[in-house]
């Protein structure tokens, strides 16, 4: 049975990339109906020019997203800093699916700001050849680390996660991600939202603060890299959702993504299987 939802929100998923955990991300949409789907920047990889690995998981993904359209989810696919080259096209809009640089909704009577958030990466805006550079080293990190997280879940520990861990230990990254985080409040607070929603920090969140009398709820859905977490709204009421494997152990086999398969389809083959 699919769970009924009235607003999903996720970001940070990065098909194209060896990081990206296409296979948990399918079974969760799978396993959810939404009214709106937000896709809040950073879907695609398309900045480091990797979607030439795009293996059939990561295809599927992309099928289930355009079949969740079909059957009457409003779709908004928001750019990121890895998808920006998308920018071009925003406003395009095709049946349920819309492409869009922010979102404005409003929603049980509150208005909700939702944008990727790179746009406070000074590194992003006038440095992004080095901004390319850490993300190449990042890639290379969550490589290593999906490695290990296998050994680890072969001698039944838990995931860990190398880049959160470097994050918080790093005392220029700490800075940032609270910088990131204050300025989207006070931002929101002065154009008169109840809630923002960001992506981009891979920093799963949702917290309240009262600004000049105005309380404000900050929210970032995380990613399906190192967290694999999504918001989601019923009733009025949010919560944090993380992807717990044994949750899905149960699953009907037709709600569940399969292996992948040795096949990796690049160029036609790839708009084929999309498209098809």
């Amino acid at each position: 049975m699919k769970r009924e939802l009235d607003l999903v929100i996720i970001s940070d998923t990065h098909l194209g990339t060896y990081g990206c955990h296409a296979r948990e991300l399918g079974n969760y949409l799978k396993s959810i109906r939404p009214r709106i789907l937000v896709l809040n920047g950073d879907i695609l990889d398309i900045w480091q020019g990797r979607l030439a690995h795009f293996p059939p998981e990561h295809v599927r993904v992309v099928r289930r997203i355009l079949k969740m359209a079909a059957e009457g989810t409003r779709v908004y696919y928001l750019t990121g800093n890895h998808d920006d080259a998308l920018r071009r096209y925003t406003d395009f809009s095709a049946g349920n699916v819309h492409l869009r640089d922010k979102l404005v909704l409003q929603l049980h009577g509150q208005r909700y700001w939702i944008f990727h958030g790179d746009v406070f990466d000074l590194s992003i805006r006038y440095s992004r050849w080095l901004a390319r550079l850490g993300g190449l080293g990042y890639d290379w990190l969550i490589r290593l680390n999906r490695w290990v997280n296998r050994w680890r879940q072969r001698m039944g520990k838990p995931r860990m996660s190398f880049a959160e861990r470097l994050k918080y230990r790093i005392k220029e990254a700490v800075r940032f991600v609270h910088d990131f985080e204050a300025t989207a409040i006070r931002l929101a607070a002065e154009k008169g939202y109840d809630y923002v929603v960001c992506g981009h920090i891979h920093r799963p969140l949702i917290r309240r603060e009262e600004i000049d009398g105005r309380t404000v709820t900050y929210m970032n859905a995380g990613d399906w890299v190192e967290n694999l977490t999504a918001l989601e709204c019923k009733g009025g009421r949010w919560r944090l959702f993380r992807y717990d494997e044994a949750a899905f152990d149960g699953l009907h086999p037709h709600l569940r993504i399969a292996e992948a398969a040795p096949e990796i389809p690049t160029g036609e083959a790839l708009v084929r299987r999309v498209m098809g």
